[in-house]
């Protein structure tokens, strides 16, 4: 199989450390029968102090150095059998998988609690399948959204220039939340988790029951519209409604539901750009897998990301400051930009980087909220997240696979499972969208897939955390140079 190699590996590097834990306990035992003949009656208190103390040091010493050595970390990759742990893995990933693309934030959160807790995975090769699971997702809206168009304007579902924004900084902060993944202590992790999950999760609760509201305004608006002048060529009714509305359903019937061509919803040259970033920082972190970490060389390819990110950045930056592009899937051409906004927002995309790059996540958990709060419509926001997320997440896994994180077997069935599931919800809340009128739905699927995450993750790490207080282990900040 294709992990032999590397469990051979860790297996010698396992039995290397055993002779030298054995050697170690030796010196021990000798210490103490040397101890023992010595005469102790014959010593005065403070020399008996004095034996007392070096013992205790050097089972200090063990505890602290020598135990850790010890306990190397190895995979835990179970057998793939068809049993009640994968049929019930399978039907938590596909509704995780199907809920996540709706709300356009991958369903990290609903992976790793999975694949941990009921498959039977070890928690790093939890993260990389879940990351497997989160690119085929991903993916898979994309493909969807790639053939739909805007829900009341002739525009791409996908906005590019939030995208070309956001995405460079997305990228980067990812590479900065993998190393803080190394320094962190646990502990810290799901602290950061809970707040930052609980607080955007609540912003969308909210944003959700606003839009709401809006949406009811204009369906008794439509209806009362309808009753005045019952034609449905009347002009009374070409007025522009909320994303969702009734009237936008009538958009989209006419419009987003015709399957537009690739061709038309695919801006070549914004995607050229997002892919040269893609390619750029794939290949800045396959060259650094062959650097010593710490060493001069490290430091200068993780430096090179910068301007990578920042320069794409810096041009879509500056192309909406002086007017030359706009965020038009808002529907306001009227937007004036402040330079304090774009670092704002670049600060954001940084942020859910680093802690999709932290907890083994999509960064949409971020982005979704983010881009709701810049007045785009739900599907755009979900669509463009997604977006987004379908290159981090490919990069990760190009990683994963390159350091033979996870097993192929699993993988492949998962990633196919999440491809599906993100489909068919792709498909059945368009349908619920255009029947109901309501594209606060995704809002309201955001809100829940995040605090769902909250609450699982969080779970999960709480009980971490309990255990290494119980084996009294070390829950500091740990040294990246000697990890």
């Amino acid at each position: 199989m294709g992990w032999q190699p590397a469990a051979k590996g860790v297996g010698r590097c396992a039995v290397s450390m055993a002779l030298f834990g054995s050697c170690c306990c030796c010196c021990l035992v000798l210490a103490q029968v040397v101890s023992a003949e010595r005469p102790l009656r014959s010593l005065g208190d403070s020399a008996v102090a004095d034996v007392v103390r070096e013992e205790v040091v050097v089972e200090s010493f063990i505890t602290r150095f020598v135990e850790p050595l010890l306990r190397l970390y190895t995979h835990v990759w179970p057998d793939m059998e068809l049993g009640w742990k994968l049929v019930l893995g399978s039907l938590i990933g596909f509704l995780g998988a199907a809920l996540g693309s709706i709300g356009g934030v991958g369903g990290g959160g609903i992976f790793v609690p999975m694949f941990t807790l009921i498959i039977g995975f070890d928690p790093k090769t939890s993260t990389a399948l879940s990351k497997c699971m989160i690119m085929g997702a991903a993916c898979s809206t994309v493909y969807y959204n790639l053939r739909m168009r805007h829900p009341t304007l002739n525009l791409p579902v996908i906005d590019y220039d939030l995208a070309l924004l956001f995405q460079p900084m997305l990228m980067l902060g990812i590479s900065i939340g993998v190393t803080f993944n190394v320094i962190f202590p646990d502990w810290a992790v799901t602290v950061l988790l809970i707040i930052l999950f609980l607080g955007t999760s609540t912003r969308a609760f909210f944003k959700g029951i606003e839009t709401w509201k809006k949406e009811t305004i204009m369906k008794k608006e439509a209806a009362r519209l309808l009753e005045a002048s019952p034609q449905p060529n009347s002009p009374a009714l070409g007025y522009r409604s909320l994303s969702g509305g009734p009237n936008a359903n009538m958009q989209m019937k006419s419009q987003s539901d015709d399957k537009a061509s690739f061709v038309e919803n695919v801006r070549w040259k914004d995607f050229t750009l997002l892919l040269f970033v893609w390619v750029a920082f794939l290949a800045v972190q396959i060259v650094k897998t062959f650097a010593k970490t710490c060493s001069t060389e490290y430091w200068i390819l993780n430096a090179l990301q910068v301007p990578i990110a920042a320069a794409v950045t810096l041009y879509e930056a500056i192309s909406l400051y002086n007017g030359k592009r706009t965020i038009l899937s808002r529907g306001k051409l009227d937007m004036s930009w402040k330079v304090h906004q774009f670092f704002l927002y670049c600060f954001c995309g940084i942020l859910a980087g680093i802690v999709g790059g932290l907890l083994g996540l999509g960064g949409g958990f971020i982005l979704g909220p983010l881009f709701l709060e810049l007045g785009v419509p739900p599907q755009v926001a979900s669509a463009t997240s997604t977006f987004a997320m379908a290159f981090s997440s490919s990069m990760s896994v190009i990683q994963y696979y390159l350091l033979d994180r996870f097993p192929l077997p699993y993988a492949a069935y998962f990633m196919f499972l999440a491809t599906l599931a993100a489909f068919t919800g792709q498909h059945i809340v368009r349908k619920l969208i255009m029947l109901l009128g309501r594209a606060s739905l995704i809002i309201f699927v955001l809100s829940l897939i995040i605090f769902v995450s909250a609450i699982s993750l969080g779970g999960v790490g709480i009980a971490n955390m309990i255990k290494k207080l119980e084996r009294d282990e070390y829950m500091g900040f740990e040294n990246l140079c000697y990890h």
